[in-house]
């Protein structure tokens, strides 16, 4: 991923093409179904969620991720996060991994959004990244092989920023995790 100010960050391509890690699994076994999983990719989390028995649906706006996906085995939509989506205020348990709590380059916005794709008791499980990162934000394009994406608003969120972020979405961070390398925050609807 090419930021418009700043580096290349390398992306894990092959692990995200690749099927789900123990550690995914670990963390997924453990979700209500069904489970939203926004900016799903190739759908690896979604064919796992559904080798454990827990339905799934993954939600992506790349038409190749889809295209990966569907080849794969997951049930996928071509989707915005933002546009309407079967099940709203439903779903017991939404996905952002892979760093996709950046998507909009809003993090505010976008789990506001997932707040309203949520039910009542539901629950999201983001990936953020590990303690001093600092929230940012940016445009990005992915350059791949002879392919290059037009530029893109994206943002970073760091673990440390997670609860202001949480609270401003009306949601509340239950707990934080580490798996493996890994940081994952447990947000809930905040009932207040």
């Amino acid at each position: 991923m090419r930021l418009h100010e700043g580096p290349v960050r390398p992306l894990p391509i092959d692990d995200w093409c690749a099927p789900a890690s123990a550690d995914e699994v670990e963390l997924l076994a453990g979700l209500r179904g069904p489970v939203l999983d926004l900016g799903c990719g190739p759908g690896r989390l979604v064919v796992a969620l559904g080798q454990l028995g827990i339905p799934a649906m993954g939600i992506d706006a790349s038409p190749r991720a889809i295209g990966l996906a569907l080849a794969g085995g997951a049930a996928v939509l071509e989707r915005s996060v933002f546009d309407p989506l079967p099940g709203e205020g439903r779903w017991p348990s939404v996905l952002l991994f892979d760093g996709n709590v950046g998507i909009g380059g809003d993090p505010v916005a976008l789990l506001r959004r997932v707040r309203s794709l949520l039910a009542a008791t539901g629950l999201a499980l983001v990936e953020v990244e590990p303690p001093g990162t600092a929230t940012t934000t940016t445009r990005a394009r992915l350059e791949w092989e002879d392919e290059t994406t037009t530029w893109f608003p994206w943002a970073w969120v760091g673990v440390d920023g997670v609860d202001e972020m949480a609270a401003s979405a009306g949601l509340l961070c239950r707990r934080r995790r580490v798996v493996g390398a890994r940081w994952f925050a447990e947000l809930i609807a905040d009932a207040t």
